[in-house]
């Protein structure tokens, strides 16, 4: 388990908590990922994929959380910006495959 960053001594606690924080970010793209394979899996047509409506309320939920938490919304923003995109081709591509 590594240190809480107000515990971190040294470089190699900070190394080893942001280390740790990326594994943990993965597993949770991995369930977010997941799903986006639901998604295109209960979605019945090829044009419910995109939702620009949904899509901004994402990103402007995210930037509030972040906001809230002391993270600069502008980045969260960029971040959510490729998130969204990425997950909306993914489940494209998933909508394809499944119909295959």
């Amino acid at each position: 388990m590594p240190k809480l960053p107000e515990d971190c001594a040294n470089m190699l606690d900070v190394r080893a908590g942001v280390d740790a924080t990326d594994r943990e970010l993965v597993a949770l793209l991995d369930r977010r990922f997941g799903y986006m394979r639901a998604a295109a899996r209960i979605k019945p047509t090829r044009d419910a994929v995109r939702d620009e409506e949904r899509k901004a309320s994402v990103i402007n939920a995210a930037v509030k959380e972040a906001e809230a938490a002391g993270i600069p919304g502008d980045v969260i923003a960029d971040i959510w910006e490729r998130l969204v995109e990425g997950s909306i081709a993914y489940e494209f591509n998933e909508w394809d495959r499944i119909r295959d």
